[in-house]
């Protein structure tokens, strides 16, 4: 199973780090945010991996290079103008191949175990979830008996970790260009085609400068 990296966004919250530093490189405890990722693929058996890229982008690729020095092989899906997430995994789908494939946030960080994700695949996507954050408390979807549903009113809810396996399949009928992933796993949710569980182990949403010192806190070497 192939694994695809989301490296492609701005990271504006975390202004000014980012202004001349990809997110994903902003290091964390002296390691760029991203190679945690390629540490915890490659000792799950993940080697295949495609990372997209766009602001600052040339600096992934020129650190992270073919991939070899961390037991992987990088393929990488450059984008010129925002693509959003849905947009930016179609875009790199001709890499991926027909197959389901492990989607990764670059901007998170957590001790997720990726090889206990579920395969094969029952459905079009499996979503890994955590317990709310402070800053995201409504939480995104409702895990019920193994299934993904959209978020109840009633609870509880939980968030999406930004860890998921995908079946290319879901892209089917979309059209190149700029588009959100949300909507499009909602309606497989809306089919029961959409698998979850629930995660209780560390993982951050490293989107600010704070929550970039609260991992630090959490590895022990405070900023």
């Amino acid at each position: 199973m192939k694994a695809m990296i989301l490296a492609a966004g701005k990271g504006e919250r975390m202004r000014p780090l980012t202004l001349h530093t990809p997110k994903p490189l902003l290091p964390v405890a002296g390691t760029p945010l991203i190679e945690y990722h390629l540490r915890a693929l490659a000792a799950a058996g993940l080697t295949e991996l495609v990372i997209n890229h766009a602001w600052l982008g040339q600096q992934i690729v020129e650190h992270l290079g073919d991939g070899q020095r961390f037991g992987v092989r990088i393929r990488y899906s450059a984008e010129g103008e925002p693509l959003e997430t849905g947009g930016g995994i179609f875009r790199a789908l001709p890499l991926l191949g027909p197959q389901p494939f492990v989607l990764v946030n670059g901007d998170i960080w957590c001790d997720y175990p990726f090889a206990n994700l579920p395969v094969p695949l029952n459905g079009l996507a499996h979503l890994v979830l955590v317990d709310n954050p402070e800053h995201h408390a409504q939480g995104d979807f409702a895990l019920v008996d193994g299934r993904v549903r959209d978020a109840s009113s009633a609870g509880p809810n939980l968030t999406y970790s930004g860890i998921a396996i995908i079946d290319p399949r879901l892209f089917a009928g979309c059209s190149a260009g700029a588009f959100k992933l949300a909507p499009l796993l909602r309606q497989a949710m809306a089919e029961g085609l959409v698998s979850g569980e629930h995660f209780r182990g560390r993982w951050v949403d490293v989107g600010t400068p704070e929550r970039l010192a609260h991992v630090e806190r959490l590895l022990g070497t405070p900023l």
